[in-house]
């Protein structure tokens, strides 16, 4: 499907560059414009993003990237911007910035290993939650200068594209090249051996702002077709697919920077997938000299692994009978025995002791492990009691990268009433509780104008590409995000007579605009979005219940900034954060949301509302779930949503007639930016990290030899 019209949050509507007849372009020109548009600070710095749109023109979408299109311009192009003395000084200054943010001295500091980054739609390398939290990681580190450094693969063919056909959801890939995506060739080429051959991958360097991120490519000569499809796809493929991309992200990734000189002091492991970094570190210290308790002790101090799973059947899980040829090999070479290395993947609470569990394996090898929201650190620390590092796991809720989701709109309108700051790590963005108290004397027309504003663009993108109808003065009520089982999309299906009233009434108007991607081989999460895709073209559905296809990072960018509401309905504990409500609040929303992730943290009954939860005994005698008391409970939590819709949610939007939204709906909306602003910022949750969890590691390091 085509972006939807709008969705692109740096498009700006100029008149195209004026072609001027000179004798030719200056090369000055056109590097500084490639320096801009290389460096993914444009992505969130409004200063270098002016300067692209103005030397590009708002049209350059269609190539993917705003350096595929400064790679494209033709010469005449070229020489109307050398031409044009005002914009060649912007392009200086803009270029001047991102020198100073790429000229920052790499110090050997953290490597921040994922097997996902969510930096814009325009690198699409991300699925979902985890890579956008890693991306927003990176963004808010250079904005608070970190030493740090980031390691992840190249997916050539990304995660997949949606679109839906008659049977539901339809997927499609796209190829993509990183030197059209703005990505640098480090001439480097690493190798990882495995029980089929050796992998080898080419490392490429992605900046995000004063961050270096090298992603590993495996398109290279002399791999076989095998080891060159191990970046293909994000999530794609068999678990020995999966062993392999994992091996090649730790291993490789760590050898990748060995490669360049880059020794890293301690290691942050973003989720399991990036454990077997640490038969890496334990080889390198075991070649040295260390015997293996020596080596372990060494790594820990040197691991931070967070872990982003509630429930068991998160963690990567690997049976011995695929993964156990790839630890014989490392066992041979190192001279420790297999039964041993295996132990160490294992939860004295797993069933089987022929899995190898990634989460157990970091858990053992971290010096501190976090959860991602306060909520989440209490169920991981349940979840990992079994080990004796499991009762020592905190949490560091997750933020999001404000200059980031905040539409450019609301960014304008937080700067003039809220004030801007000097230092980058400051100001309201970075969660200065200083700066977000003045929202208390923001107006109450000024509030209703921005968010109508906002509301509108939304609709009228939505209806443009869809044909739809959906009313822009009409309440809005949005629900985006990765449709697995457990985030209960269709929740509000379950009692249909009850949603259709709501959808039904002209008076107060209520539409839904849902968007989403079900994994490829989630077949449950597959049936619940056509599920909402049926309904959406019921007659009960007035028109007024839409599924958008597509879902990216434009996408969600649109309805964070155009939805009144945020609704979030997962399954109580089972959303480990749930960042979404986080950048929907950012915009102006309101959260409706079960008590769960980060929304169990700061909510309070001024700043949104709790949908009730109902706790039941949801196990039958032989252990597993009983699908009776599971029906039972999503039966009264639908209830009690729309109990909440109806009773709370609706009138208040309403309370004054014709001024949408009311004024009581507009205070939430100042206590929402009071009480939420300062706490769900990217740069608030890397501060933490910094403060709580890299800085007392490193401090406690021995000396390295």
């Amino acid at each position: 499907m085509a972006a939807l019209p709008g969705v692109v949050p740096f498009t700006i509507s100029i008149t195209p560059p004026r072609l001027v007849s000179v004798t030719a372009p200056q090369p000055a020109v056109s590097s500084d414009l490639r320096r801009v548009a290389a460096n993914y600070a444009w992505t969130w710095r409004t200063d270098l993003r002016t300067a692209l749109t103005d030397a590009l023109g708002s049209d350059w979408s269609g190539l993917g990237h705003p350096f595929a299109a400064a790679e494209a311009l033709d010469a005449d192009t070229m020489a109307a911007i050398a031409a044009d003395a005002d914009l060649v000084a912007r392009l200086r200054a803009a270029a001047s910035v991102v020198e100073a943010l790429e000229a920052r001295p790499q110090q050997n500091g953290t490597a921040y290993i994922s097997a996902e980054f969510g930096v814009s739609e325009t690198l699409p390398q991300y699925s979902g939650g985890l890579g956008i939290l890693a991306g927003d990681h990176l963004k808010a580190a250079s904005d608070l200068d970190l030493d740090l450094v980031a390691v992840g693969l190249f997916y050539t063919n990304g995660y997949f594209t949606q679109t839906l056909d008659a049977d539901g959801q339809a997927v499609g890939y796209h190829t993509y090249e990183p030197g059209s995506l703005g990505l640098t060739d480090t001439g480097v080429v690493v190798s990882v051996d495995t029980p089929d051959g050796a992998i080898a991958a080419a490392v490429w360097l992605a900046r995000i702002g004063g961050i270096r991120l090298y992603m590993l490519d495996t398109r290279v000569p002399g791999n076989d077709a095998r080891a060159t499809a191990v970046t293909d796809r994000l999530y794609g493929g068999d678990q020995r697919k999966r062993i392999d991309q994992e091996m090649l992200l730790g291993i490789g990734g760590l050898r990748a920077l060995a490669a360049l000189g880059i020794e890293p002091r301690m290691v942050h492991l973003n989720e399991g997938h990036a454990g077997f970094c640490l038969l890496e570190m334990l080889r390198h210290r075991l070649a040295a000299g260390d015997t293996l308790d020596e080596a372990q002790a060494n790594v820990r101090t040197r691991t931070l692994f967070t872990t982003h799973t509630p429930v068991p059947a998160g963690i990567d899980r690997f049976p011995r009978s695929l993964l156990a040829p790839y630890l014989e090999e490392w066992c041979r070479t190192t001279g420790v025995a297999p039964a041993t290395i295996w132990a160490e993947g294992q939860l004295p609470s797993d069933a089987s002791p022929d899995e190898f569990n990634m989460a157990a394996f970091c858990l053992g090898h971290a010096a501190l492990t976090n959860g991602v929201s306060a909520l989440h650190g209490e169920v991981s620390r349940q979840l990992f009691s079994s080990r004796p590092e499991g009762a020592a796991i905190t949490s560091v809720t997750n933020g999001v990268h404000a200059r980031s989701w905040s539409d450019p709109l609301v960014q304008d309108f937080l700067d003039r009433h809220l004030g801007t700051s000097p230092d980058p790590a400051g100001g309201w963005e970075n969660g200065d509780p200083a700066a977000w108290a003045a929202a208390s004397a923001i107006p109450s027309d000024e509030i209703v104008a921005l968010r109508s504003a906002l509301r509108r663009r939304l609709i009228d993108a939505v209806n443009a590409e869809h044909g739809t109808a959906l009313d822009p003065d009409a309440l809005t009520v949005g629900f985006a995000r990765r449709f697995a089982t457990y985030k209960r999309a269709a929740l509000l299906l379950r009692d249909p007579e009850r949603l259709a009233a709501l959808l039904a009434d002209d008076d107060r108007p209520v539409q839904f605009v849902f968007a989403g991607k079900a994994h490829p081989a989630d077949l449950p999460g597959q049936a619940i979005l056509r599920e909402i895709v049926a309904y959406s073209t019921t007659p009960a559905a007035k028109g007024r219940f839409l599924f958008v296809p597509g879902y990216d990072i434009a996408i969600a960018g649109l309805l964070y900034g155009g939805c009144d509401v945020w609704l979030n309905n997962p399954v109580r504990p089972q959303e480990a954060c749930g960042t979404s409500g986080e950048k929907s609040a950012l915009n102006g929303g309101l959260n409706c949301s079960i008590l769960d992730g980060w929304w169990a943290e700061w909510y309070d009954p001024s700043n949104g509302w709790a949908i009730p939860t109902t706790d039941l005994d949801e196990t039958a005698a032989n252990g597993l779930p009983d699908p009776s008391q599971l029906a039972e409970r999503d039966n009264a939590e639908a209830a009690a949503l729309h109990d909440l819709l109806a009773d709370e949610v609706v009138p208040c939007f309403y309370a004054d007639g014709d001024v949408r939204p009311s004024e009581a709906w507009v205070e939430r909306i100042r206590a929402g930016w009071r009480v939420l602003g300062p706490s769900v910022t990217a740069g608030r949750m890397v501060a933490e990290y910094r403060d709580r969890l890299y800085g007392p590691l490193l401090a406690a390091q021995p000396g390295r030899r």
